[in-house]
């Protein structure tokens, strides 16, 4: 395989915390500043704008708006921010208190959908700031990550070991996983229509195909604690191994492969597709990795062959 390179840009020190990241409607790189409170915005090749918010707000999940402005969960605050590309934040106040708002994402419906971790609600919110909350079927199932279908949102259920469909008026589905403990985090939807999403707890990653068949891939590694995911243009899912320090990708008939990341002990997070067609992640010890569309990243040195590769049928 031909040697490729990870270049990674500091963005904070590490006590701010980069923790997810999106494509800005300004093809800048916006992500959140989980420990700090800030949302950063980033260029290459330019100094890092942060901006500051309450410092315990706990900024969590970010994803580009359909109102040309970023958006935010903020997990710690119990409210739904909104960013222009010029700076300017506004906060909405949710009404369930100690909600723990975390993954959002826009729906088919032009409205930003969240997750409401510790009150087992979906939520919706207009870009005007109307919010209506839908409640789960079940108590304790903390849902997580949430993606976009082409009629309906798909979200995890980390503590309940599922993941739910929720449609545009508010009716829910419950898939039960077939690992126990899965504690599934991160979801996204592939062009086909397939659901893919992070087993945390099981060392997995797992995917749901349009005609309702579940399969989960075991990681050469069960302790590297998948956590974010995102597709590609072509297809492939991404995802970070918070635990092992490293990034891997699985395409739809079943090859793993995992990266090294150069820094030991970056803490990667967060995962999206840049402006210019690159993986980037955010690493929570304060800096945002790219790579290159076709790049593997090397165990140690940010240069050379993947860590392992497999075809799991």
């Amino acid at each position: 395989m031909t040697e490729r390179t990870v270049e990674e840009h500091v963005v904070s020190d590490p006590a701010g915390g980069p923790y997810a990241i999106t494509t800005g409607p300004d093809s800048a790189l916006w992500f959140t500043l989980v420990h700090s409170g800030r949302i950063g915005r980033f260029v290459p090749g330019r100094e890092p704008i942060h901006h500051q918010l309450d410092p315990d707000s706990g900024p969590s999940v970010i994803c580009t708006g359909p109102d040309g402005a970023v958006w935010f969960t903020q997990y710690r605050a119990h409210r739904i921010g909104r960013i222009t590309t010029a700076g300017e934040v506004t906060e909405f106040p949710l009404p369930t208190a100690r909600c723990g708002p975390f993954g959002i994402a826009v729906g088919p419906d032009g409205a930003l959908w969240f997750t409401e971790t510790a009150a087992d609600r979906i939520g919706r919110i207009t870009p005007q700031g109307s919010v209506t909350e839908y409640p789960l079927s079940r108590t304790g199932a903390f849902p997580s990550g949430l993606a976009a279908d082409q009629d309906a949102m798909w979200f995890t259920m980390n503590q309940a070991g599922a993941i739910g469909r929720i449609t545009m008026d508010g009716r829910i589905t419950v898939h039960e996983l077939p690992t126990e403990g899965a504690a599934p985090v991160g979801i996204t939807v592939a062009p086909d229509g397939t659901v893919w999403f992070t087993e945390i707890g099981a060392g997995q990653i797992g995917c749901r195909t349009p005609d309702g068949r579940i399969t989960e891939y075991p990681l050469p590694d069960r302790s590297s604690r998948p956590h974010a995911l995102t597709t590609d243009a072509h297809g492939t899912v991404w995802f970070t191994e918070w635990g092992a320090n490293r990034i891997g990708s699985v395409t739809g008939d079943g090859v793993i492969t995992v990266y090294g990341l150069p820094t030991p002990g970056s803490e990667p997070h967060g995962i999206t597709v840049g402006p210019d067609g690159a993986v980037w992640t955010a690493l929570e010890t304060g800096a945002l990795a790219r790579l290159a569309p076709t790049a593997a990243l090397a165990e140690t040195t940010g240069s050379a062959v993947p860590t392992e590769k497999r075809h799991l049928s």
